[in-house]
């Protein structure tokens, strides 16, 4: 198209990209980015670049971290007989916000979902299953969404978690059907957190 700028078309596409981000919102930061001072835009490109070099996976629970392990498995204080089983980096952040759970967390980095090509091999379960082994876990709690997904993940690990005689706990309905953790207020997950029932 004649007057187009490839480069600034380029910077919104990058923008459009995202998530949840239109094509006039990333008009929109792409003009923002233009207008900072050089300074300020050069600290935020050394940002990104720092964010993906540093930041990786725990080796224990998979959540992101930018050490060798995240904050929470380097915590002596919490409580090491719960863990917390959810689907993304996120919702660890989303419980975190309560101050009211002080154990655990392991990650999936997603949900199994035939439709979508993703079975349980492709999360990590398998790693879950393997911090049981000690007897030190207690309680799981099956924090997933309770979407379709969210629930059939949640029952099929709770069946593997079961022989081991580790209790399996899901949310209670504080968190509405067809929500999403990340966007549930404090409230509402310090109701679903206090309210788990056995599955």
């Amino acid at each position: 198209m004649a007057g187009t700028i490839p480069t600034l078309e380029r910077l919104i596409d990058c923008f459009a990209s995202l998530p949840g981000v239109g094509r006039k919102s990333a008009s929109r930061f792409a003009y923002f980015l233009l207008d900072m001072p050089e300074d300020q835009a050069l600290e935020f490109s050394e940002v990104i670049a720092e964010a993906r070099k540093n930041i990786h996976q725990c080796p224990v629970c998979h959540n992101l971290t930018d050490s060798d392990k995240c904050p929470v498995c380097d915590d002596e204080k919490r409580d090491r007989s719960v863990i917390c089983v959810v689907e993304n980096p996120r919702d660890v952040n989303s419980i975190e916000r309560t101050h009211e759970y002080n154990g655990l967390y392991h990650v999936l980095h997603g949900l199994i979902s035939p439709l979508d090509g993703v079975g349980p091999d492709q999360l990590y379960i398998r790693q879950l299953i393997t911090r049981l082994s000690d007897d030190t876990v207690k309680e799981v709690i099956m924090a997933t969404n309770p979407t379709v997904e969210g629930e059939s993940t949640a029952v099929y690990i709770s069946k593997l978690i079961k022989p081991l005689g580790v209790k399996v706990t899901r949310l209670a309905t504080g968190v509405p059907v067809g929500g999403n953790l990340e966007y549930a207020d404090e409230m509402t997950l310090y109701k679903a957190l206090q309210g788990r029932s056995e599955i």
